[in-house]
């Protein structure tokens, strides 16, 4: 759904607005499955268990996750397992189980939670130069874009290939695997609304894309509960 809004939902257009005047030109080149909710040094029972917490994550999910009660911190990559092995965090969100499972995770935090509410979807960039962009004939950037386009579905299909055998491993190495309760979910679902009303509030580009992929994802919505079996 994210991808149709993109394409054909007016996502591309306010994508282009927005880095014109940085002189950028940005292409979707790539995507990734969604993320897991997160790795947790003990079980996460109930919306109590929040209160407290250290964790690493990023972007709006962290101001959503300080709503719950926990204080975050944004951690590169190779930062994560220390800090969790060390005990200077609880818990950390990072990618889907695929990466998740590379990164050695399992080995200092056995509870891994789903589903990814936070990150449903990665969109990853190609980044231009706009004039370099503009001063290329047409021929050249219909290329470029039908490279990211198959890079896209691409994407699509090996994340949703690889994740299953990874589960399966991770579970093999004595992790945990959870799915949060409806009442964990509908407090995140509700403290991420206070967050985008906030920055709705503050800044004026937040609040016109967030509306119109809100109102593209309403609309969806009719579809999405015909079209496909639950």
């Amino acid at each position: 759904m994210p991808l149709a809004w993109v394409k054909f939902g007016g996502g591309r257009e306010l994508f282009d607005e927005l880095w014109e005047p940085h002189n950028v030109k940005s292409l979707h080149c790539a995507i990734i499955a969604p993320e897991a909710a997160g790795w947790f040094r003990e079980p996460i029972e109930t919306v109590e268990d929040f209160e407290g917490l250290t964790m690493r994550f990023f972007g709006l999910g962290a101001l959503v996750m300080e709503k719950m009660g926990v204080s975050t911190q944004l951690l590169a990559p190779g930062d994560i397992f220390p800090a969790l092995e060390l005990g200077a965090i609880d818990g950390a969100e990072f990618s889907m189980p695929a990466i998740d499972l590379n990164l050695g995770f399992y080995q200092v935090a056995q509870h891994y939670y789903f589903p990814g509410w936070h990150q449903q979807s990665t969109l990853l960039d190609l980044m231009v130069n706009l004039d370099v962009w503009e001063s290329l004939d047409e021929n050249t950037q219909f290329k470029i874009e039908t490279v990211c386009d198959a890079n896209i579905a691409y994407g699509l299909a090996e994340g949703e290939a690889l994740q299953f055998g990874a589960i399966a491993e991770l579970e093999e190495r004595g992790v945990t695997i959870h799915t949060f309760s409806d009442e964990i979910l509908e407090a995140l679902e509700a403290a991420w609304l206070e967050v985008a009303d906030e920055q709705a509030a503050a800044d004026a580009d937040f609040a016109r894309v967030y509306e119109s992929y809100s109102t593209f994802r309403e609309n969806y919505r009719r579809w999405g509960e015909l079209g496909y079996i639950r």
